[in-house]
This record gives structure tokens, C-alpha cells and sequence, in this order.
């Protein structure tokens, strides 16, 4: 499995250099995340909860190439791929192909995960996460996809 980047938006795309800066702000240490769940006051275990009755978001599960991938590419550079993915699928107010920015397939862990999640679109964000797709989001908001993403990632990692 390789991960291959592409412009999904070339209207919309920052400079490379920006875009780089902007995903080096995010708190990349485990650390942080395991001690962190609750930013914008939402408990991970609540939403995970929620997420689990939901028969579409439980259907969504890393196979064996998967959890090979990120075992061989480490956690912290997954979390780096996730930082990415959201600065430029989720993060924009306007997205030109909101539903349909996000493959379905094993692709890469994180779409995975993103399905999962509910931070695949503006609309499922919102549905799930109750932030509007209107707006841009925060850097707070990113890292909170983030932050969410890979405690769901971790999950399936440690079963």
C-alpha cells in the first residue's frame, strides 16, 4: 500500500511552504492526544460510543494491510498523514466535492478511519461533531479531527 498525494483543489491550494508550516503546529506527540480527549468539551468514549450504534460508522474496520502499514510507517507519521488529509478535505469552509473527498476503499488507513469517524465530509462533521460546514475550521477544530481519528486508528491497532 503507498500513499500517493494528490490536488484535490488547485484553486484553493496554499503554498506548499504554508501548507507545511500549518501541519507542523499540530501536537504530533502522543502525549498530547492521550491527555487531551476532550477538546471542544467532547469525550472521545461518548462520541465512540454514539459512533458504535451507528451501523455504516461500525462497519469500518483496518485489515491485516492496514495495520501493516502503519506498523511499518509508524503511529506518528500516520498522525502526520491524518494532519494532511484534513488541512486540505476537511479543514477549507468550501469544499468543491464535500461527500466524495474521501475514498472509500484501503486506500489509506486514515480514509479508513475518517469513515469511521465521521470526519469524512463537512456533513457527516457536523452531524456528528456538531461543527457547522460553513466555516473554516479552527486550528483547534484540525486537531481535534486529528486527535480523533487516531484514538480510532489506536483502537483498531491494539484488537
Amino acid at each position: 500500500m503507498k500513499y500517493e498525494e494528490g490536488n484535490l483543489f488547485p484553486d484553493m491550494e496554499k503554498t506548499e511552504s504554508a501548507r507545511k508550516e500549518q501541519i507542523q503546529s499540530f501536537p504530533f506527540d502522543p502525549a498530547i492526544s492521550e491527555k487531551d480527549s476532550t477538546i471542544l468539551s467532547i469525550n472521545l468514549d461518548q462520541l465512540f460510543e454514539q459512533l458504535s450504534h451507528s451501523k455504516f460508522r461500525s462497519s469500518f474496520h483496518l485489515n491485516k494491510k492496514d495495520k501493516e502499514y502503519i506498523a511499518k510507517k509508524g503511529l506518528l507519521t500516520i498522525r502526520k498523514h491524518a494532519a494532511d488529509f484534513i488541512v486540505k478535505r476537511l479543514a477549507p469552509s468550501v469544499i468543491p466535492n464535500d461527500g466524495k473527498q474521501t475514498p472509500m476503499g484501503h486506500v489509506h488507513p486514515v480514509f479508513i478511519a475518517q469513515h469511521a469517524t465521521g470526519c469524512c465530509c463537512r456533513q457527516c462533521f457536523y452531524k456528528w461533531h456538531h461543527i457547522p460546514p460553513s466555516i473554516s475550521l479552527s486550528l483547534q477544530q484540525q486537531q481535534y479531527a486529528v486527535n480523533v481519528i487516531m484514538h480510532w486508528i489506536e483502537l483498531q491497532v491494539s484488537r
